[in-house]
């Protein structure tokens, strides 16, 4: 029998982080979650409280205890980062970033973009910046993710670390975000949904598939970025047609919108990630068209 991990979960009590934490249960692992105290962790799971934010709040919440793998569900920005490097450095064999696609956001290619597209390595770092201003966090994400994994990149040795990047999440009766919800409410009203003069794919995870592959990726021993997207894209006209299917509704209707705001997933560019480095490494997609009806029904119901 492999020898039970004391594995650290900071965040994600909800939705990927608890199907990651069932995971690592099942598997026999030792699991303590680290949150600022809003929620109880999953049944089973050991707990402490700390501000993520604080240094002497997380080092004294610690209590010299070490891990043999961290999973960090919410670090959005290098000073966070920074942090967690100073106060993880011999604790942990291994870490794991939670990152994401938007980290891409300056990409735009009509195939889909590896890993080699964004350096962590070559990432400048300016933890001047107001990253503890919500509204300049918000319209940073994807920034505040690279420099983040560039924080981590940058420790080496020190701190063993991979930043998996996930694509768009789709699935589970707990899906909190209300996208396919709002596809639901047009198709089934007949509302229009909006979307840009020209409409471009993405690649899309199930939120088991990611959950899985967190749980892989913590095992293994590679470091560096890693792309997290089932086999194929779906464009949302495709999305739509979906949920319509599942509500036994009409066709969608689209109506194109030069401005700002169209609905989720209509994006300008093309959203696409290659995710050849994990298959290499390893670990088995499935298709992203063979599980989005199954996705759908989970997220809109028996009702719809």
């Amino acid at each position: 029998m492999a020898k039970a991990r004391e594995v650290l979960v900071i965040g994600g009590n909800r939705y990927v982080g608890k199907r990651l934490i069932r995971r690592f249960q099942a598997a026999g692992d030792r699991v303590t979650v680290l949150n600022r105290g809003s929620s109880a962790p999953p049944a089973g799971a050991r707990h402490l409280i700390a501000d993520r934010d604080d240094e002497t709040s997380l080092t004294e919440a610690l209590d010299g205890r070490t891990f043999d793998v961290v999973v960090d569900q919410v670090c959005y920005t290098p000073r966070q980062a920074e942090l967690a490097r100073r106060v993880f450095a011999g604790r942990t064999g291994r870490y794991v970033l939670t990152s994401t696609v938007e980290v891409y956001e300056h990409e735009d290619t009509p195939v889909p973009v590896p890993e080699s597209a964004v350096d962590p390595l070559t990432v400048a770092v300016d933890l001047r910046l107001p990253w503890d201003d919500a509204e300049f966090l918000e319209r940073h994400y994807g920034e505040g993710k690279r420099q983040a994994e560039a924080v981590f990149a940058a420790a080496g040795p020190d701190l063993p670390s991979v930043a998996v990047r996930v694509a768009h999440v789709l699935g589970g009766d707990d899906d909190f975000t209300g996208r396919l919800v709002h596809y639901a409410d047009r198709v089934r009203t007949g509302t229009p949904v909006a979307v840009p003069p020209v409409v471009h794919p993405a690649t899309y995870i199930h939120v088991e598939e990611i959950a899985d592959f967190l749980y892989w990726a913590a095992g293994e021993d590679f470091t560096g970025p890693v792309n997290a997207a089932s086999h194929g894209e779906l464009g949302v006209a495709e999305l739509c047609a979906a949920v319509a299917e599942r509500l036994g509704a009409d066709e969608p209707v689209f109506e194109v919108a030069d401005a700002a705001e169209v609905s989720p997933f209509a994006f300008r560019r093309h959203y696409g990630m290659d995710n050849s480095r994990a298959a290499r490494l390893g670990f088995a997609f499935g298709n992203a068209r063979q599980w989005l009806p199954k996705a759908v029904a989970e997220t809109l119901g028996k009702a719809g």
